[in-house]
């Protein structure tokens, strides 16, 4: 069987897709699952364990200049490669017009069909040329958790019944010195390792106060952990270094590349973030996490039944006091056993080497 799974972006509704690639795998452990996805997030599929082919597409640049020799010919390019293969399958995972024409163009094998969602669900933004373009339209329960969604509209796609247990299948590298990271001058003082904080969101309503960073960056240093500063602009590369001297311990990486970032963050004792791709990242690969809310809605993206991984939720933002007690429950059940315990691990590979993960 041969499946194409169609979900473009963002980062984190494509790690919140992942565990359908798994689910479909241990129902058809031979099936040839390939996936089209924005170049930009490329790097992290090439990671998830049971994908044959990454299917690299740049829409959100090609449309700033559509008629460009440039854009016609990566477009051209592109489509010879979606178009390699005919599919029994093509699953619009995303349920929106750009997907819904990449779905139009893959190539589909004798009986093949294109499945895509026949509603919207709470929080997710649906257009109605996904619809048209399905030959079978899967209706998912309107309010459900979006990890939840993709995996109920594949499982019902291909006619499986939905596992009762969950993986990401995101592969983390074997735990060896961090070529890009030099924590040495910390991981002596911090002999509980290191926790990374993903201080950085898209949105402002979504942050957390720099002055809450700090405080509980001095609980953790005082409870033996390092704290890591992930940064991917100039933006966040100032707030981690506020952040970094209130601290005594504490390392402001440098700006990395998703694989790199993800090794990295899978090297940590765990993660505290806000609600962003990278914290869903952490959430894949299966670290005792704690994530941030300002807005109800966890249940939608947050961490989904796993001791060692929970939300805070309070408006107008969560204490240092609320978060400081989730991290102490996580990091107990992550040491009584509950987890980290899913997480495939790969051969020990160089970092930001995507193609040495596959």
């Amino acid at each position: 069987m041969k499946v194409l799974i169609v979900k473009l972006s963002s980062l984190g509704d494509v790690v919140h897709a992942m565990p359908a690639v798994q689910d479909i795998r241990r129902t058809w452990p031979e099936a040839q699952i390939d996936w089209v996805v924005e170049r930009s997030f490329a790097p992290l599929l090439k990671r998830c364990d049971g994908l044959n082919r990454v299917i690299e597409c740049e829409l959100r640049r090609w449309r700033k200049s559509p008629l460009s020799g440039q854009t016609r010919q990566a477009w051209r390019a592109f489509k010879a490669e979606l178009q390699r293969e005919r599919y029994d399958a093509v699953i619009d995972l995303q349920g929106l017009s750009k997907s819904a024409l990449i779905s139009w163009l893959a190539r589909l094998a004798p009986g093949g069909k294109r499945v895509g969602l026949a509603n919207q669900t709470e929080g997710s933004s649906y257009e109605a040329p996904a619809r048209w373009v399905a030959d079978v339209a899967v209706r998912v329960e309107p309010h459900c958790h979006a990890v939840v969604r993709s995996r109920e509209l594949c499982a019902q796609a291909l006619g499986y019944a939905l596992p009762t247990s969950m993986s990401f299948g995101l592969l983390a590298p074997v735990p060896i010195a961090q070529a890009a990271i030099d924590t040495e001058a910390v991981d002596a003082a911090c002999p509980n390792g290191t926790v990374a904080f993903v201080h950085g969101t898209s949105r402002a309503d979504k942050q957390w106060p720099l002055d809450h960073w700090r405080s509980l960056g001095q609980r953790l240093n005082a409870s033996g952990y390092a704290v890591a500063l992930p940064q991917g602009s100039d933006a966040e590369q100032k707030t981690a270094q506020q952040i970094a001297q209130g601290l005594a311990h504490a390392v402001v990486w440098p700006r990395l590349a998703l694989d790199a970032l993800s090794d990295a963050l899978a090297m940590c004792a765990g993660v505290v973030g806000v609600d962003s791709g990278l914290s869903h990242i952490a959430v894949a690969l299966d670290l005792p996490h704690v994530q941030i809310y300002n807005f109800d809605t966890a249940w939608r993206t947050g961490p989904l039944d796993r001791a060692h991984q929970c939300s805070v939720f309070a408006q107008p933002t969560p204490a240092v006091d609320a978060v400081w007690a989730a991290w102490l429950a996580v990091r107990a059940a992550a040491s009584a056993g509950a987890g980290p315990a899913l997480v495939p691990v790969a051969r020990a590979i160089p970092m930001g080497d995507p193609e040495a993960a596959r």
